[in-house]
């Protein structure tokens, strides 16, 4: 008890956490959103991380922080202390430079895909090739009214995805991107995709517009994965899932620079938490093995947890 009460009491570390609140950073980034110096928010951490306050994830060389689960004592303080810290007199310029670095997240990935959205299929392909997981990110996706795809891309899915839904909502945050899947949804005949120019993060959507989505090699270059399935959960309808295929956790760092990943995979465990988190029942996995120089795929499905009687998209 001593030691936790300790960590807080001192008012870098309750700026710290009140970063970490929004979601994982590294030392790098933390430096920039409180302008001071990397061993002095090392240490810091140290502290907060001693405490079992934070923990840290490793993606390759990199280390981002985050909030640990588990401290009870650290849950009930910090639910009182979050609603104080506008008494902070750096609150609200951290704030500022908190969503500056999101931002500089955001717009990195999307400078991407607007430079090479006419080649990304052949450079996706040629740089870090996948396994064979198509068929069985389709066995994963049930048949509804209206389906929503998250960050499409060229629109590779959206001829077999159309034999799933109604109608489709197709949304991605390049405009680059968008057009070229306009010009594939022309020369394949499909008629029933509606496309929506937003990010993951805030989609372009009402509350419940959806049944189902389906986030196919995009999670990875989220700024912030576990918003995301926040963002998802409120756009389904109650009892609507969404599926999500992505990497297996990996150790390819060049992928950041060459292919604007923000994420190296991810793993089963952090996944669940995110569902849990953002209101899913617990997901059902698959694994698809990769041979050779193909990257391991990760395909999980969830439902949003039942509040009353729904009807069941299956």
């Amino acid at each position: 008890m001593l030691q936790t009460l300790k960590a807080l009491a001192d008012s870098t570390r309750l700026r710290l956490l009140g970063i970490l609140a929004h979601g994982e950073f590294t030392v790098q980034e933390l430096t920039v959103i409180l302008a001071m110096g990397q061993s002095r928010i090392s240490r810091h951490l140290r502290i907060l991380t001693d405490a079992n306050i934070t923990s840290v994830k490793r993606q390759g060389t990199w280390g981002y922080y985050r909030l640990q689960r588990g401290n009870e004592l650290f849950s009930e303080v910090w639910q009182h202390v979050e609603r104080r810290l506008d008494d902070l007199v750096e609150w609200q310029s951290d704030r500022r430079a908190l969503m500056a670095v999101l931002e500089e997240r955001r717009g990195r990935s999307q400078r991407f895909f607007d430079q090479h959205a006419t080649k990304w299929d052949q450079l996706a392909r040629e740089l870090l090739p996948v396994a064979d997981y198509r068929t069985q990110l389709l066995e994963h996706v049930p048949s509804c009214q209206c389906l929503l795809e998250v960050g499409g891309g060229t629109g590779l899915m959206l001829a077999d995805l159309a034999e799933k839904a109604h109608q489709i909502l197709a949304v991605d945050h390049s405009p680059a991107m968008l057009a070229e899947a306009r010009k594939s949804v022309m020369e394949k005949g499909l008629e029933k995709v509606d496309f929506r120019l937003g990010e993951m993060s805030h989609l372009p959507l009402s509350d419940g517009e959806v049944q189902w989505a389906v986030l196919n090699m995009v999670l990875h270059h989220a700024a912030q994965p576990s918003q995301v399935l926040g963002e998802l959960a409120r756009v389904l309808e109650p009892r609507g899932g969404v599926t999500i295929a992505d990497l297996q956790r990996h150790e390819q760092e060049w992928v950041r620079d060459r292919l604007a990943d923000q994420w190296l995979g991810f793993d089963v465990a952090e996944l669940e938490e995110w569902f849990a988190d953002a209101g899913f029942d617990r997901p059902a996995f698959s694994r698809v093995s990769g041979r050779g120089r193909e990257q391991n795929i990760l395909i999980c499905s969830a439902r949003k947890k039942a509040i009353e009687s729904s009807p069941d998209y299956s």
